[in-house]
Parts: C-alpha cells; structure tokens; sequence
C-alpha cells in the first residue's frame, strides 16, 4: 500500500523494481563511455549497497561488464565493528569473485587519533570539521589517482550518495550541478574537464532509505542475490528499526553528530552489548573540547605585514601535552574494558589504536609536536588575557 501513495507531485511513488530498474538504465547509459569502473566504498550503508548490487546486476548480465572494477575501501580505523565486520566478509567475497579491494586509510600520522594525542589536534566539531577530509577524502583521492596511473584512462567513479524521494520529479532524475551543464546541485552523472581523471555517477541517487534496507536485509543476503553478509550491517544502524532511527554515520563515538544513534542501536542487541563502554568516547572527546586547562590558546596581538591585526585574535588551539596523554589514556583504558568483555564472552575485539599507533603518538609527543603556526609556548586557555583592538590600543583585564 506504501507504494501507491501520492507524493507532493501527484504522482505515485516509484517501487523498489523501478528504483532499481533506473539504477540499470543510468549504468548501461553511461557505464559504457568508460572500459575502468571504481566504486567509493565507505562500509556504510548507502555504499555498501552499491557495492554489492554492482556486483549482483554484472554477474546476471543485467549491466555491461567493464573492462576492470575496482573497490576502494576506506578504512578510516573508526568504523563501529559490525560494519567493519561486514565489510571484511564483502571484501572476501568480492575477492573471490576476481574483483579487487584496495583499502585505503590515511598514512600514520595523518590518522583520527594520532593527530589527535601526537599533534594535538582537537576533536571536530561544530565549524571545526577536520576528521573527514583527513581520514577519508584526502586517502580516497590519492588512491584514485594511483588507479588512474594504472589503467591510464579516464575511470568512472560510482558512489552511493542518494537523495532519495526529493531527486524524482514526475518519475525522473532530477539533474543537479553537473560539470557537464547540468543544474546546481549534487549531479547523477558528472563528465567533468577532460583532463579530469574521473567523471562521477551516483546510480542509486533516486533510491529511498527504506529501498535501502530492503536490499541489505532482505535482498542480498539471499541466495538468489548472491548471499551477501550484509544483515549484520543492518543491526549497526538499528535493526528492524533501521528506517525510523535512520542512523547518519557509523563512526566509533563519532565528534560531529548530536547522539551516538548507530553505537546506541548496537548495544540494544544482547551479543553486541559488550561495546557499550564505547558510549564514554563521546564524553572524552567534549572534555578535550571544553576543558580550558586542557586547550592553548593564542596570546594575541599578532600583526599581519601590512601592519593589521591577524582576525581571530585569542582564539582558542590544540590540546595541551597532559590533556593528550589523558585522553589516550582514556581511550586504551576504553579498548581495554570492551575487549576483556569480549575475551570472556568470545565475541570480536575491537583495535581503535593499536601498537604501532600508540608508539607513533608517543614519539611526537616526545619531539613536542604541533599544529603549524603553534610551539607550545601560548598560554593556556584558561589563563586570563588583556584584549588588543586593530588600532593597537589594549585593554587591561581588571580581574587578572
């Protein structure tokens, strides 16, 4: 009945045989102007359904098979264990199947915690979003363009960015902010700059989330769609209540969202409740936001050349050499508690740091590593400051 419901449009909902049968148009459309296919793949939902249908729709002949497929994997060392799960049973799969995995993830030092406790970089946050761009984006785009070195083409990079019910317009895509003329907005199929190494097409854009859990918990884990080992990816963003909760990442304690949904959906399952130590990760990650003993803080009366006053004056920088040290130690001490649960209960460990990185963030905590611009020297952020004005007047601080 949920199908032949009118949307605001007047015209009914498309059913998931439609949805997938435009996924099949857009790929045999411009699937073919490309022999070297690459797929964005993050565990996530959305792109863990890409993975697994592109696979499903080759081998029933239902899209033109390209010369190469290629997965990259982005394992940003912070993926919430059911997913990461998942995703090692897709990766042997696909690995069975001939298809390549190259898994990507951020060199040492420049991954979530070691530039965290090493460099002491805060945690993201609201306008202070740093943790996607350097442990996804930045690996992602360096590994596409090894791929590209390779197959010396032009690759056609799908990802599982959707839209859902708001890109159908009268039962078509509605084309955003393509570089090929296309409207503004996020474009189904974007050809870019010949010199570009990549177009871009996101072939489930139209499809809604509820298609989405239909596919991982129903669809391909059968037989008939190739057994896929993605039920369990549905428990990480709630279960049967996957839909409603419509859990947005799926990030360890992740700095950025508002509620830990995914973690939260977890725990609710009996043999996934041993993580429910990871729930503090959040309060560490606030207590290194908000602690001003725990934060420099830029002393002020920086003059830029031309003699102005550098914005932003007293803003507040990283963390301080003891706030680092704590928070790793909070963490391993996190990591601990899970997997002596584990250990007992004989479920799967959890590695959020292991040897190599913890030895790594020692190392440039002994070198007094920091962020560009800081040495360590700045005052902390509790300590009161007088305030300089761009005409170079101070002002005292009377309560110092």
């Amino acid at each position: 009945m949920k199908n032949e419901q009118l949307n605001i449009f007047g015209s009914k909902r498309i059913d998931f045989t439609e949805q997938v049968q435009l996924t099949i148009d857009s790929l045999n459309t411009y699937g073919p102007m490309h022999d070297h296919w690459g797929i964005a793949w993050s565990m996530g939902k959305d792109s863990t359904t890409l993975v697994t249908l592109i696979v499903q729709l080759i081998e029933t002949g239902q899209i033109v098979r390209p010369k190469s497929l290629t997965v990259l994997c982005a394992d940003t060392r912070m993926e919430l264990l059911p997913l990461w799960l998942a995703a090692k049973g897709i990766t042997e799969k696909l690995s069975a199947k001939g298809i390549e995995v190259r898994i990507v993830m951020a060199e040492m030092d420049k991954r979530f915690y070691v530039l965290m406790f090493g460099r002491g970089i805060p945690p993201s946050g609201a306008g202070f979003r740093w943790c996607t761009g350097a442990i996804k984006i930045t690996p992602m785009e360096h590994e596409l363009q090894k791929l590209h070195g390779r197959v010396g083409q032009k690759i056609l990079m799908l990802t599982g960015v959707r839209q859902g019910e708001s890109a159908i317009r009268d039962g078509r895509i509605a084309m955003s902010c393509g570089k090929d003329g296309a409207e503004c907005g996020q474009g189904w199929y974007q050809v870019g700059l010949e010199s570009d190494i990549c177009s871009t097409l996101a072939p489930i854009l139209h499809w809604r989330v509820c298609t989405v859990w239909d596919w991982l918990k129903i669809f391909a884990p059968s037989k008939s769609y190739g057994q896929w080992p993605t039920a369990i990816l549905a428990d990480a963003y709630g279960g049967d209540e996957a839909e409603e909760i419509n859990a947005r990442t799926g990030c360890i304690g992740c700095p950025v969202a508002s509620q830990d949904r995914s973690l939260e959906a977890v725990i609710r399952i009996p043999e996934w409740s041993y993580l429910s130590p990871l729930l503090k990760i959040r309060g560490v990650f606030e207590e290194l936001r908000s602690n001003k003993s725990y934060r420099k803080r830029h002393p002020g009366g920086e003059v830029k050349k031309d003699g102005t006053l550098v914005k932003n004056q007293q803003r507040l920088g990283p963390l301080t050499m003891q706030a680092r040290i704590w928070g790793l130690n909070q963490i391993l001490s996190i990591q601990d508690e899970v997997n002596k649960s584990a250990t007992l209960q004989n479920r799967p460990a959890i590695d959020i740091l292991n040897g190599h990185e913890v030895n790594r963030i020692h190392q440039l905590i002994d070198a007094n590593t920091w962020p560009d611009k800081w040495n360590g020297s700045e005052p902390t952020a509790d300590t009161i400051l007088d305030k300089t004005y761009a005409d170079g007047t101070i002002l005292k601080d009377l309560f110092k």
